[in-house]
């Protein structure tokens, strides 16, 4: 993935702290502000955490990546794709994407509230395949 591309065709400066949370969110998927600090710093030491929040919010508004909000987790984010929905094992912690065909279920939405739907966020719980086979 070129990340270079990616930010110019967001509207965003490329600079090596954007390009390096660019790089940590593709390999970890979807990640937590903490933990992406926590990697970032080991490549920008003297970066702050009021600098990450920063390119954050800038990436955001560019929605170049989204930010999936958990119910009782704290937020992840992740780069931004087409429409998906986010499995979470309740008991593992497992997080994951799924690809599935949203158009009917928001052009059913869209019809039963008369709102225009613009973005969708869907986070289904349940236990991954591992949890319900495991003895514990």
């Amino acid at each position: 993935m070129n990340y270079e591309i990616l930010l110019r065709d967001h509207h965003l400066k490329v600079t090596p702290q954007r390009l390096g949370i660019l790089s940590i969110m593709h390999e970890y998927g979807h990640i937590a502000v903490d933990d992406l600090f926590a990697h970032i710093k080991k490549r920008f030491s003297s970066i702050s955490l009021a600098t990450l929040y920063k390119n954050i919010d800038a990436m955001l508004k560019n929605r170049l990546i989204s930010e999936i909000k958990i119910p009782n987790m704290k937020t992840r984010y992740e780069i931004s794709k087409a429409p998906h929905v986010h499995m979470l094992c309740t008991k593992c912690h497992e997080f994951i994407d799924l690809e599935l065909e949203l158009d009917e279920l928001v052009t059913a939405a869209s019809n039963k509230s008369h709102y225009i739907i613009n973005e969708t966020s869907i986070v289904l719980s349940g236990l991954c395949e591992s949890c319900q086979n495991s003895k514990e």
